[in-house]
C-alpha cells in the first residue's frame, strides 16, 4: 500500500518536470524568435541618415552671417565620429551608458540592477536605458509606459541588428539634446564654444556631455551652476572608467569655461537666415550667398532697436523693416525683431511674415484700379462727409477717418495723400470688393483667402491681414509701374508684371507714385515738413490699424523700397502712436542712409497724361470764382470735358465776378452744416439728414419702435419749417430738427420754410438676424 501510494507521488512528478521543461523550452523557443525577429528588419545606417544638415550663410560680398542653421529653426551639424573629440565621446559613454561596447541594444545587468535599487528604495533610483535604447526614443519618441518600453526596446533591437556600435553612436551624438534648439555635438561646440567638436578640451566635452541629461533646464545660459553640478558627475564617472586622471579632473572643474553669448554663432539677419533656409531645396550647398548686405543690415538693427527704445513709454516693444534693391528684387535688409533671442519679447517672432492688418496700407493699390478702370479720373473730387452704411446683422456704420473730422470735397490726389477713409470706401463701393480682392491677389497678397463678402468694404481700411514681406514686394511692384514699367529702366527683373495689364497701367501706376511722393498734397494731415518728407523723391504711404495696435509706414525711391512695422507682438495696443510716429521714423533713418552718398533719380512723369489747371474744390477748368488753382494730370480723353464742361460746383460765372457762392451736391448738406465758412453754407433750404436714397434698419415692425431718427434742416432763415412725411403734416415748428419714430416703408420727406422748399427719398426696413454678419470697419487709420 505504502509502496503504491509512493509509486504514484512519484510519477506526477516525474509528469511535472517534464512539463516545466517543455514549458521552459517553449519559453526559450519563443524567446529566441522574438529577438531573432529585429534580424528580419534591421535598421540601417543609411536609413537614419540626417538630411536637415548645418549650412553657412554669407552677405552678398561674402561676409559670414551665420552657420548652423537648417530649415526647421535648429541648430544640427552632422559630423563623422572621427570628427568628434575622444574626451567627448569617453564623456558621454561615461555618463549615459560606461559598458555601450560590452553589452547588446539592452543592457540586462543594468535592467537588473535598476529592480533591485527600485524595490530596496520603494522607487525608481537610476534608469536602465542604453544609448542604442536613447537614439531609439529620439526616432520615435513613446509615452512612458510598459508599452512605451516595449516599443523602444523593439526599435532599439532593430537598430543593432542593422548598425555597427560606431555608427550608433554617430548617430546618437548627432542627435542629442543639447538645449533650446541645438542638436548634436558639433552644433553645441561651435555654438557654445566657438570650436569643432574635434577640438573640445576635456573641461568642454564634460560639461557638453552633462546636457543631454536635462537640456530644458540644464541651459548653459539660464541654469550653469547645475550644469556644473553635473559636470562634476561626468568628470567622476570619467575617473571611476579610467578616461582621465584625478588631477585632469581637477583641472577641469577649476580652469573656468567662457561660454559664446547667446547669438549662438549669428552674426546678423537671424530671422532672415532661419526663413531662407525653409526656402532651400533638400540638395542645398552648404555655403549659401545671400543677397543680405551685412554693413545695411547691421545699421537698420541698430535703428529698430534706438527707435523702440525711443517708444518704451508708449508701450511699444517690437519693430521690424525689409529694405529691397528695385533694380534686381533682391532683399539688402530684413530685421524681423528688435532682438531674436529676447524671449522675454518673444523676439523669435518674425514681425516680416507675422500677419497683422495693414490699415491704410492698401489704399494705393485701390485707387491704382480705379484709375486704371476709368471708375475716377485724377481730377474727380470725393466727398469725405459723414457716411453711414448698412451692414446686415449690426447697427448703421459711419466711417471716420484718422482725425475724426471731415474734409468736405476732396481731390482723389488729397484723398490718397492725407489717407481719408471715407473717400476710400466710396472708391471702393464704385470698384467693388470682388475687382480689388482679385487685384491684391495679383499683387501677391496670398493670405487674403476669404471671401470678398468677408472683408466688405473694410478691406480699403485693413480689414484683412497680410504680412511686412507682401507689402514690400507690392510697393516695388508700384515703384516698378506694376512690373512693366522702367523707372529710369531699373526693374530688371521679368515674369512680376500684372497679368491683367492695360494700356492705362504703367501711367496709372506713375500718377499714384507721383500723388504719394507729394508732400504738398498730404500736408493737410502731416505737413509739409514732416517726416515723411525727405530732401530727394520719395514716394510713401502710412498705415495705422485699430486701436493702434500696428503702425506701418512703405514707401520708394527709384532705387530702392523700404517697409517698417511698428507694434507689439501680443497684439496690445500702443499709447497714441500712429504710422507717421511710430513706424515712420525708422523707414526715415533707413531711407537716409540708404542715399546718403547718391540721391536718387527723381520719378519719371505719367506718360500720355497731360497738366492742367484745375479748380482744387470742384476739379473743373477754373474760373474766376474758383478760391484756389492747383495742377492736376487730365487723361487726354477728359480734355473736351474739360474745356467745354461748366464747373459743376460754382456753375457759369460772368467775366468779372468772383464773388459766386459755392453750391455744392446735397450729399454735403450734413457736412456743410458744421462749417463755419460763409461761402461754403447753402442760401436756401435744405434737409441735411435723411440724405435723399438713404437706407436704414429698424430693429422691428412694430409702428411704436424706440429708435428715432432725426430729421434736420439748415438755411430757414428765422423762418418756421413745416415738416411733411409722405404727404401727411408732421408739424409747424421754428427749430431746425425733428425726431421721428422709424417705420418701415419708402418714405418722402418734405419741408418748407416761407417760398423755399426741399425734399428727399428715403427707406426703413426691418433688420433681419444675420449668423454670417459682413465683416465691418474694424481698422481706421492714417
Amino acid at each position: 500500500m505504502n509502496w503504491n501510494w509512493g509509486h504514484r507521488i512519484w510519477r506526477k512528478l516525474n509528469r511535472w518536470q517534464r512539463g516545466g521543461v517543455r514549458l521552459l523550452l517553449v519559453v526559450l523557443l519563443l524567446g529566441l524568435m522574438v529577438r531573432s525577429l529585429p534580424y528580419l528588419a534591421p535598421i540601417p545606417a543609411t536609413d537614419i541618415a540626417q538630411d536637415d544638415q548645418a549650412v553657412t550663410f554669407r552677405d552678398r560680398h561674402g561676409a559670414l552671417l551665420g552657420t548652423l542653421l537648417t530649415r526647421d529653426q535648429e541648430h544640427t551639424a552632422v559630423v563623422p565620429l572621427e570628427q568628434v573629440s575622444p574626451h567627448f565621446l569617453h564623456a558621454i559613454i561615461a555618463a549615459e551608458d560606461k559598458r555601450f561596447y560590452q553589452h547588446g541594444a539592452v543592457d540586462l545587468w543594468a535592467v537588473g540592477r535598476a529592480i533591485a535599487e527600485a524595490i530596496q528604495a520603494r522607487h525608481i533610483v537610476s534608469g536602465a536605458s542604453t544609448i542604442t535604447m536613447q537614439l531609439a526614443r529620439m526616432l520615435e519618441p513613446t509615452p512612458v509606459t510598459l508599452w512605451g518600453k516595449a516599443q523602444e526596446i523593439w526599435l532599439a533591437w532593430r537598430l543593432a541588428a542593422g548598425m555597427s556600435k560606431d555608427e550608433i553612436l554617430q548617430a546618437y551624438v548627432n542627435r542629442l539634446p543639447m538645449g533650446g534648439n541645438v542638436y548634436g555635438v558639433e552644433a553645441a561646440s561651435r555654438v557654445y564654444f566657438g570650436v569643432p567638436a574635434r577640438d573640445l578640451t576635456i573641461a568642454q566635452a564634460s560639461l557638453l556631455a552633462g546636457l543631454p541629461n536635462d537640456p530644458n533646464n540644464l541651459n548653459p545660459y539660464t541654469r550653469l551652476i547645475p550644469l556644473q553640478r553635473r559636470q562634476g558627475y561626468v568628470l567622476a564617472r570619467m575617473v571611476e572608467d579610467g578616461y582621465i586622471t584625478q588631477a585632469q579632473a581637477d583641472r577641469a572643474t577649476t580652469g573656468g569655461i567662457a561660454v559664446r553669448s547667446r547669438e549662438q554663432g549669428i552674426v546678423a539677419a537671424p530671422h532672415y537666415l532661419f526663413w531662407l533656409a525653409d526656402q532651400l531645396p533638400p540638395d542645398h550647398l552648404p555655403d549659401i550667398r545671400t543677397t543680405i548686405d551685412l554693413p545695411l543690415q547691421q545699421f537698420v538693427e541698430a535703428q529698430v532697436k534706438q527707435v523702440i527704445q525711443s517708444l518704451a513709454t508708449n508701450n511699444v516693444h517690437q519693430a521690424a523693416a525689409i529694405v529691397l534693391d528695385n533694380h534686381s528684387g533682391e532683399v539688402l535688409a530684413y530685421v524681423g525683431s528688435t532682438d531674436y533671442f529676447s524671449d522675454a519679447q518673444m523676439g523669435r517672432n518674425d514681425g516680416v511674415q507675422a500677419l497683422r492688418q495693414p490699415g491704410s496700407t492698401l489704399k494705393p493699390f485701390l485707387y491704382e484700379l480705379a484709375l486704371e478702370k476709368r471708375t475716377i479720373r485724377p481730377n474727380t473730387i470725393l466727398a469725405d462727409v459723414p457716411t453711414y452704411y448698412a451692414i446686415p446683422g449690426a447697427k448703421l456704420y459711419s466711417p471716420t477717418d484718422y482725425s475724426e473730422t471731415f474734409q468736405g470735397p476732396v481731390r482723389v490726389r488729397v484723398a490718397l495723400a492725407n489717407s481719408l477713409n471715407v473717400p476710400a470706401v466710396r472708391v471702393l463701393e464704385k470698384v467693388g470688393v470682388p475687382s480689388f480682392l482679385e487685384r491684391l491677389h495679383e499683387l501677391g497678397f496670398r493670405h487674403l483667402t476669404e471671401t470678398p463678402e468677408h472683408y466688405g468694404l473694410g478691406l480699403t481700411l485693413g480689414s484683412g491681414e497680410v504680412n511686412l514681406w507682401e507689402l514690400a514686394q507690392a510697393y516695388r511692384m508700384m515703384a516698378c509701374q506694376g512690373g512693366r514699367g522702367t523707372i529710369n529702366r531699373v526693374c530688371t527683373k521679368t515674369g512680376e508684371s500684372l497679368s491683367r495689364y492695360t494700356e492705362h497701367a504703367e501711367a496709372t501706376w506713375a500718377l499714384i507714385t507721383d500723388m504719394l511722393s507729394d508732400r504738398h498734397a498730404r500736408a493737410r494731415s502731416f505737413g509739409v515738413d514732416s517726416v515723411l518728407s525727405l530732401p530727394f523723391p520719395v514716394a510713401v504711404k502710412t498705415g495705422t490699424s485699430s486701436d493702434f495696435r500696428d503702425t506701418w509706414t512703405v514707401g520708394f525711391t527709384t532705387d530702392y523700397t523700404v517697409a517698417t512695422w511698428v507694434g507689439n507682438f501680443d497684439g496690445s495696443p500702443m499709447h497714441q502712436v500712429s504710422g507717421v510716429t511710430g513706424a515712420a521714423p525708422l523707414w526715415s533713418r533707413i531711407l537716409l542712409h540708404l542715399h546718403e552718398q547718391q540721391e536718387p533719380s527723381a520719378f519719371l512723369p505719367p506718360s500720355g497724361l497731360v497738366q492742367r489747371p484745375i479748380c482744387a474744390i470742384s476739379g473743373a477748368r477754373p474760373t474766376p470764382a474758383c478760391p484756389t488753382v492747383v495742377q492736376e494730370y487730365l487723361y487726354p480723353e477728359d480734355l473736351y470735358a474739360y474745356e467745354h464742361e461748366p464747373d459743376p460746383f460754382y456753375g457759369a460765372v460772368a467775366t468779372g465776378n468772383s464773388s459766386s457762392q459755392l453750391r455744392l451736391p446735397p450729399e454735403y448738406n450734413e457736412w456743410l452744416a458744421t462749417q463755419q465758412q460763409p461761402t461754403l453754407n447753402p442760401d436756401q433750404l435744405r434737409i441735411l439728414t435723411p440724405r435723399n436714397g438713404d437706407y436704414f434698419l429698424a430693429a422691428n415692425a412694430s409702428s411704436e419702435s424706440n429708435s428715432r431718427l432725426e430729421f434736420k434742416v439748415t438755411g430757414r432763415q428765422n423762418q418756421p419749417v413745416e415738416w411733411w412725411l409722405n404727404g401727411e403734416k408732421l408739424a409747424t415748428q421754428s427749430a431746425d430738427s425733428l425726431f421721428w419714430a422709424l417705420r418701415p416703408g419708402d418714405w418722402r420727406l418734405q419741408v418748407k420754410s416761407g417760398e423755399m422748399t426741399d425734399q428727399v427719398m428715403f427707406e426703413v426696413r426691418v433688420a433681419e438676424p444675420s449668423n454670417n454678419p459682413q465683416r465691418g470697419f474694424s481698422v481706421v487709420g492714417q
